[in-house]
């Protein structure tokens, strides 16, 4: 049962990638590139989590690409957020 929500955390992660993927396509904005980039890794994270077999959320290798992700979600808003010069 827990692969199955595991999976369909992973699934959405990578719609909501691509769904911020076409908003970049659309305007060039790096802030999407960026949003589609951390819930990809997201995606990965989640799929990684699910497929092996003795694996834990505290695992290093798994726990260092969800900070990478929200890392990203940060210099994102950051980026966005900086005034022009």
């Amino acid at each position: 049962m827990n692969q199955i929500l595991i999976g369909a955390i992973a699934l959405g992660s990578l719609l909501v990638g691509l769904f911020f993927f076409r908003f970049w396509r659309r305007s060039g904005d790096r802030f999407f590139l960026f949003f589609a980039l951390s819930f990809w890794i997201e995606a990965g994270n989640r799929l990684t989590l699910g497929l092996l077999a003795n694996s834990n959320e505290l695992d290093p290798m798994i726990y260092s690409l969800r900070v990478i992700a929200y890392g990203l979600i940060l210099v994102a808003i950051i980026q966005k957020n900086r005034p022009k010069r």
